[in-house]
């Protein structure tokens, strides 16, 4: 700047200022100077490289982002990619880049890749704020809510916004939720799963993991039932009650209400669901096999 004050036509100058405008991802204004330093001198051959790098970057990824907001996203990540392989020492135009691919990863669902993509935007540029949002949501998009967590304290130690805050919670909650017993799993349902829907999968489960129906099995695999059975009148028990259910989802800690899975005691949920018209019980038909009779 102190030589273009004395003397505006210096072509070296120029070009080193639009070098420096370059790497700060300023690339409209580094062209400026490029021109500028070619009008000054024609030859300038590393100003002349440097122009024609500015220009096809700046295109390339001026065409992605209109692919892009088209919902081309097929065309969108080929742009990005092609940009991207024109100069690898332009830090910050990459770290925008390879976020901008992972965005377009995201929304083709190719989440592992995105996760990749945002991650070498942040190697590049650590307080890349934005790719470390992306990444965070394709952490929580694929369960990892520890690594999810550790990228929304990062944004959160970064700018301190109420938003920023409510993300870090919320993968918070989701981290000790995914910490929990999973009874949507354990019941095998979906976490929208109607009334009729638990209780139809409880029926099964339960009648599958009755110790009843493995007396003739070995210790081992006796043992290993015992505990699905519980495990299933523990899911049942809270997924049928509209209240431990909105608690268990919300992702409150069920003990600190009161309720102590430890001394939860299967039978009886078993002995209340199946008891009056339509009873149930186990009888032996031959050794370790049992048939089901409904009353």
């Amino acid at each position: 700047s102190d030589i273009l004050r004395m003397d505006s036509t210096n072509a070296d100058a120029l070009y080193v200022r639009g070098l420096c405008l370059y790497y700060e991802d300023c690339i409209e204004k580094a062209v400026q100077f490029f021109v500028q330093a070619l009008r000054m001198a024609p030859d300038h051959e590393k100003a002349c490289l440097a122009c024609r790098n500015a220009k096809a970057l700046k295109a390339k990824k001026e065409d992605g982002n209109k692919a892009f907001k088209k919902g081309n996203y097929k065309l969108a990540y080929e742009l990005y990619t092609e940009a991207l392989g024109i100069d690898p020492n332009n830090i910050k135009t990459n770290a925008k880049l390879y976020c901008n691919r992972g965005t377009v990863n995201s929304k083709l669902r190719k989440l592992e890749e995105a996760i990749d993509d945002c991650t070498n935007a942040v190697k590049l540029d650590d307080t890349y704020v934005k790719a470390y949002l992306r990444r965070a949501q394709c952490y929580m998009d694929t369960e990892q809510y520890e690594d999810a967590v550790r990228d929304y304290e990062k944004v959160y130690q970064t700018e301190k916004t109420k938003e920023h805050k409510q993300l870090l919670k919320n993968a918070q909650v989701e981290l000790k939720k995914s910490k929990r017993k999973d009874y949507y799993k354990i019941l095998g349902v979906n976490k929208n799963a109607s009334e009729d829907e638990i209780k139809k999968a409880y029926r099964k489960r339960a009648l599958m993991h009755h110790p009843d129906r493995h007396s003739g099995a070995s210790a081992e695999v006796q043992k290993e039932e015992e505990k699905k059975f519980k495990e299933v009148g523990e899911a049942f028990t809270i997924l049928s009650d509209p209240k431990k259910k909105a608690r268990y989802d919300s992702g409150q800690d069920l003990e600190e209400d009161g309720l102590n899975m430890g001394e939860f005691d299967p039978n009886n949920i078993f002995k209340a669901f199946f008891s009056g018209p339509g009873g149930f019980s186990f009888e032996a038909s031959g050794p370790g096999n049992f048939f089901f009779q409904f009353g």
